[in-house]
């Protein structure tokens, strides 16, 4: 299993935007083949800095969704939307 955290700072004037097309991107890859879980949270401590915890069957179904209509959608309108650079980690399950 993949696990990925992805980390967004939004801009403060484009939180609504921002929370329409993420939810459409969260639609639309929680539908995907190999996708285990895909939850967005957002800090209790900084407006407007959330974390996307996804959890992946495997590298294939990583790579696939990095193919996919709605996540090249998103990202495409990220520099628009985010204060600054998405910032992701990608975790392997040992056990």
């Amino acid at each position: 299993m993949i696990g990925i955290e992805a980390k967004m700072v939004v801009r403060e004037d484009k939180r609504e935007e921002f929370l329409q097309e993420v939810k459409a991107l969260i639609e639309g890859t929680r539908n995907e083949e190999g996708n285990i879980s895909y939850t967005l949270f957002e800090s209790t401590e900084n407006k407007n800095e959330f974390l996307m915890l996804e959890e992946w069957k495997d590298e294939e179904a990583v790579a696939s969704h990095n193919g996919a209509p709605h996540f090249v959608a998103f990202v495409g309108k990220a520099k628009e939307l985010l204060s600054g650079p998405l910032q992701a980690k990608k975790f392997e399950k040992n056990a």
